[in-house]
This record gives C-alpha cells, sequence and structure tokens, in this order.
C-alpha cells in the first residue's frame, strides 16, 4: 500500500495553465500513481489538509473541492483512514459547515459532546444542523 501526502494530491486535482516542467512532470506522476491500480491510502491529516490547501491556496469553490472528494471518496483503489468519519465531513462541508470542524465533528462521534469556544461558527452550526454529538461551550 502506498499512502499519499497533500502535495501528490493536490498535483492530481490542480491543472496549473502556465506550470514549469518541474511542476508538469509531477502531476503526470500524480495521475500515473492514482491511476496505476495499486492500493493508496489516505489519511484524515491529508484529507483535512487538502481541502485547506485547494480553498485557501488554490482558491477552489465548495462545489470544486466537494467534486475533488467526491472522487477520492469513490476512487476504487483508495483506502481512507476513518471513512465514516470522511464521508461525515464531506456531508457536513455540503450542508455548510467548516470542512476542519465537520471532520473533528465527525471524529468525535461517539463522544456525548464536543467542548469548543466557537459559539459563532461550529457550535451555532451544528445545532443548526441537529446534530449528534452537540457542541458545548464551557
Amino acid at each position: 500500500m502506498i499512502g499519499l501526502d497533500t502535495n501528490v494530491l493536490a498535483r492530481h486535482f490542480v491543472e496549473e495553465a502556465n506550470a514549469d516542467a518541474a511542476t508538469q512532470r509531477q502531476q503526470e506522476a500524480a495521475r500515473d500513481l492514482l491511476e496505476s491500480g495499486h492500493n493508496l491510502f489516505l489519511p484524515k491529516t491529508v484529507a483535512l489538509e487538502l481541502e485547506w490547501v485547494l480553498r485557501s491556496y488554490y482558491g477552489f469553490p465548495v462545489e470544486q473541492v466537494l467534486q475533488v472528494f467526491d472522487q477520492l471518496l469513490n476512487h476504487a483503489c483508495l483506502q481512507l483512514e476513518d471513512r465514516p468519519a470522511l464521508e461525515q465531513a464531506v456531508s457536513g462541508l455540503r450542508s455548510g459547515l467548516v470542512f476542519a470542524d465537520a471532520l473533528h465533528h465527525a471524529s468525535c462521534r461517539d463522544c456525548e459532546t464536543i467542548a469548543s469556544f466557537d459559539d459563532r461558527g461550529f457550535a451555532r452550526r451544528i445545532r443548526q444542523l441537529n446534530l449528534p454529538p452537540r457542541v458545548v461551550v464551557p
């Protein structure tokens, strides 16, 4: 099994029009690896970082980030660390949650509550969506 780093996935999903030769080689290598049929592994931390890179660095809108995650979730040779949490986080992103908050929430799915000082964003949105576990402000 081959573990994937964020930069490999970014090279696969980001098309840079004016890419230099080194970047083009990396894009080809990333595409070849993802299409190789090898068993691949996506850690949750890489998924978290990938969303941030696509959104913050490359300026992907939410819809485009969701397309990337849909492809990853449906990739035949890709094993996801804690697939249920990633699926739930992608669903949360679709519902308007920040992806990081959605992944934190999904990773705590067996907890009674989650303590957070983010009452304006995270806690409020979880209440609005009526999702368990509740997020409480200590």
